[in-house]
């Protein structure tokens, strides 16, 4: 449906949450039409997804009727409307195969978003924004970690107005291979999505496929995440695997994860704009 809300929810857990949240929504005639909950007993929190249509609802009355309810059960609560448009923004370096995959989706519909800028360190994607329309911003960083004179801190200010300038709602990391800074991630916490070359928590940070290759694993993944401070540890989203074995050479393995990261990005990207990811400490509840 085109038109709904999207109620999303973490507390401390306790009896009679579902009752209390579905009988307000009654109260103000919501049609239901999809809700789904998750315990975590260890944590002792309970995490909710109610989405129903808003024909004839008044969001702004049940905005103000459930706010006092909210607080009163110690409630993380955040209200979504499908008719919003996430605006996203896509960065990305050398490897182009996770972009095109997300530009590709995007123009055949898949991703309910909009994408008014692109940001690079490397000119290579150019002609695919080119392609699609998209502006393509080149700011450049050496091996170093410099650009220009000012170095990487310039760079980072300058793709903050850029964000800024665009009203930027979330960012997507298609393989930029660079590593944000704290006070860069600070600004767009639990807005920043990373697709990593391996099943994390397994070979973290650079060359995962030539640390796998040379273990001789039967496995390979890749996850989404979100990103944190502490690189490749921030909640992961989404993760998948295929097998390898003994014949597989290096190159085999990065044929084969480059499959898994076009799917597991575009998944974890898919799930967010659906506003069906809640992150809490390590872990997120993504709901079906």
């Amino acid at each position: 449906m085109n038109n709904t809300a999207i109620l999303l929810i973490d507390c401390p857990d306790r009896k009679g949450l579902v009752a209390t949240v579905s009988g307000l929504l009654y109260e103000h005639g919501a049609n239901i039409i999809h809700a789904d909950q998750h315990q975590d007993h260890e944590a002792g929190l309970f995490f909710m997804r109610v989405e129903w249509a808003l024909e004839d609802f008044d969001v702004e009355a049940f905005r103000s009727r459930f706010t006092p309810i909210a607080a009163n059960l110690q409630m993380d609560w955040r209200l979504e409307l499908s008719s919003t448009v996430t605006r996203v923004a896509i960065f990305v370096s050398q490897y182009l195969h996770c972009y095109a995959d997300l530009l590709y989706r995007y123009k055949a519909g898949e991703l309910a978003c909009e994408i008014p800028l692109i940001v690079s360190n490397h000119p290579g994607g150019l002609a695919l924004a080119e392609f699609h329309g998209i502006p393509f911003h080149h700011v450049e960083i050496g091996p170093d970690g410099k650009t220009g004179a000012a170095g990487k801190a310039e760079a980072e200010r300058r793709q903050t107005e850029l964000l800024e300038e665009q009203r930027i709602d979330l960012i997507v990391l298609a393989r930029y291979m660079q590593i944000l800074s704290p006070e860069f991630v600070s600004r767009f916490p639990n807005r920043i999505i990373n697709v990593h070359h391996s099943f994390l928590p397994a070979f973290v940070g650079a060359k995962p496929y030539h640390r796998a290759f040379e273990r001789g694993v039967k496995l390979i993944g890749s996850t989404s995440h979100y990103v944190t401070e502490v690189l490749d540890d921030g909640p992961i989203i989404e993760q998948d695997v295929t097998r390898i074995s003994h014949r597989d050479q290096l190159e085999d393995l990065i044929e084969k994860g480059r499959d898994l990261e076009r799917v597991v990005l575009s998944r974890a990207v898919r799930w967010r704009l659906a506003h069906r990811i809640l992150s809490y400490g390590s872990k997120t509840v993504v709901f079906d």
